[in-house]
């Protein structure tokens, strides 16, 4: 891996800055210590996460609803278990 951030990458960096601590909690810690070093795949999914609405967000990192995909509820279960263990 190159140690140069793509523009793409650095936009998905800075889309998962949402100043909800509630959103935050899980995405600063992947983004800090995982997103570069996951594969294609893993860093396509957290771009269309990060690319939703917070209102949908808090529900599914709260459990009200479900994400559209199974892969986004793959990972957002991912991103809650780093967190949390």
């Amino acid at each position: 891996m190159s140690d140069e951030i793509t523009l793409e990458e650095r936009k998905v960096i800075y889309r998962a800055r949402r100043g909800l601590k509630e959103i935050d909690v899980y995405f600063d810690p992947y983004v800090k210590q995982y997103y570069l070093q996951a594969d294609a795949h893993e860093r396509a999914l957290f771009k269309e996460l990060v690319d939703q609405e917070d209102p949908d967000l808090l529900d599914w990192f709260m459990e009200v609803s479900e994400p559209p995909r199974s892969e986004l509820r793959d990972l957002i279960t991912k991103l809650k278990k780093y967190v949390h263990g």
